[in-house]
């Protein structure tokens, strides 16, 4: 991406409730506070156009459904796709998020890891539904990501967004749990959550 410019719906700045401007941050900040021990490393955050957005801990339900999708992904994904868990996607000097499921061709290292190059990522969701479908969702497409699953695992159904284009993604439907879910670039890792073992929150904790 070319770094002069702007992805479409990223502000240049933010203003706090009182209305003060509050500094932006970068991703080698943050990431030197990380390394000084300033930030712990386990807390939990993304950085969107410089400002740091806390991530809410995660469910039962929410480690169960990345569990039996890590499981099968794994074991399903062909010689020539990587699948990351849970890494951070490093989006531009002022912007990174942590996907549950990134999927690319083998052979691109992680560091070199831009929104283009991901072929799928997934989201995991319970009470960040409203953020994964709403202000990430629109942060996936400005930086190139085409195609963006969002997995509801108190319904166990999956949002899917594809066909990216200019004003962001053309195509967004709901799928239930017992639909077969096919990645447009990834069609190998195809399934549905029914198949595999991810059921509604309540029960799946009462497994």
């Amino acid at each position: 991406m070319n770094p002069h410019l702007r992805p479409l719906g990223l502000p240049l700045e933010t203003q706090a409730a009182e209305g003060l401007p509050r500094r932006f941050w970068s991703v080698a900040e943050i990431e030197e506070m990380v390394r000084a021990g300033i930030l712990d490393e386990d807390e939990r955050f993304e950085l969107i156009g410089g400002e740091v957005v806390p991530m809410s801990p995660k469910s039962v339900a929410h480690e169960i459904a990345k569990s039996e999708i890590n499981r099968f992904v794994q074991r399903a994904a062909p010689d020539h796709l990587s699948i990351a868990v849970a890494t951070t996607l490093r989006l531009d000097a002022r912007s990174f998020v942590e996907p549950d499921f990134c999927v690319f061709p083998r052979g691109l290292t992680l560091t070199a890891l831009d929104g283009p190059a991901v072929l799928l990522a997934i989201e995991i969701a319970d009470s960040s539904l409203s953020y994964d479908k709403g202000r990430k969702i629109g942060v996936y497409a400005a930086f190139g990501v085409r195609e963006v699953w969002v997995v509801d695992v108190i319904k166990a159904t999956t949002w899917i967004h594809c066909r990216l284009g200019a004003a962001g993604y053309a195509e967004i439907a709901e799928y239930p749990g017992v639909a077969r879910l096919e990645p447009m670039l990834a069609p190998e890792l195809a399934f549905s959550l029914a198949e595999i073992g991810v059921h509604p929150a309540a029960e799946a904790t009462s497994r």
